[in-house]
């Protein structure tokens, strides 16, 4: 397919990362709010049940739907035809295929929403008290319905190490920055690099704590233990100085909501993308050069 034909793309990545962005800052958003009160934070099915009940919230929750359809099209549009230049080698398909798994995931923050908008299932929000919410429980039914499989336990605690690699590519990407490739060069990039990587940060450590706790639940042979977004604000609560570990991950979440936001504005698709675009990680470097 001709590089131009792919130009539809760009509109769809972006929408996807604006849909993305909206995500987690409902998610922290609604969590901090909710500590504030005295509360505990969300996870991400009761942050959207609180959104669809709050003014304007319904609009808000529409956009989110429209746009993690638009994250899964594009990442999986991404995968096929390796927009972001990820290759052929053996590096290259594990990373396209990751990016399509990515997007496949998303799908299931599209049928929250989905199913909150047009089948009634905001009816329970839990502003200020609950953390799990009906994504723990999902996840918690999908961790036992596997179990019951041949070798079930087995398939879980691969899952849960797989989450555990995805976590630990956040981290990577955050310390090496390697998403400065994908940012067009210009002063809030260049000037807000900070807040981006305290946002992936923030992002891989509650993933790795979904992680953990999936891995925990295959050992332990109970799928009660496993949780989403809010188990792993749960399991944070739980430790030493935990409110305050929570409130500091909600915080990095905003930053990660920043990093979506960003990339909706400003990310390159380096197979569409013309080569005179300057891109953050080259501007970088320049100025690198050009200081020694």
């Amino acid at each position: 397919m001709a590089q131009n034909d792919l130009s539809w793309s760009v509109p769809v990545m972006r929408a996807g990362y604006a849909g993305r962005g909206l995500v987690y800052l409902v998610v922290a958003g609604f969590s901090l709010y909710a500590i504030w009160r005295g509360g505990q934070a969300q996870g991400t099915s009761s942050a959207l049940a609180d959104l669809e009940n709050s003014t304007g919230g319904g609009i808000v929750l529409f956009l989110i739907f429209l746009g993690m359809l638009a994250y899964a099209l594009w990442r999986v549009i991404d995968a096929i035809w390796d927009l972001d230049d990820h290759g052929d080698d053996g590096k290259g398909m594990a990373a396209r295929i990751a990016v399509a798994v990515t997007g496949l995931i998303h799908l299931s923050i599209a049928a929250i929403a989905f199913s909150l908008l047009f089948a009634g299932g905001g009816s329970g929000g839990s502003s200020g008290s609950g953390s799990g919410g009906g994504g723990s429980s999902s996840l918690q039914s999908g961790v036992s319905t596997v179990m019951q499989w041949p070798g079930g336990r087995w398939i879980v605690g691969i899952i849960g190490l797989v989450v555990l690699g995805a976590a630990g590519y956040f981290f990577y990407k955050g310390w090496k920055e390697t998403y400065r490739r994908y940012l067009s060069a210009n002063r809030f990039t260049t000037n807000w690099n900070g807040a981006l990587r305290a946002g992936l940060f923030a992002h891989g450590a509650v993933v790795a704590i979904i992680g953990g706790l999936v891995l925990y639940a295959a050992w332990r042979a109970n799928p009660e233990a496993a949780g989403g977004v809010g188990g792993a604000f749960s399991w944070l609560t739980n430790q030493a100085y935990g409110q305050v570990l929570v409130v500091i991950v909600c915080v990095g979440l905003l930053g990660f909501s920043l990093f979506c936001f960003v990339n909706a504005a400003y990310r390159i698709v380096p197979k569409v993308a013309g080569d005179d675009i300057e891109t953050l990680g080259a501007r970088l470097k320049a100025k690198a050069r050009a200081a020694t």
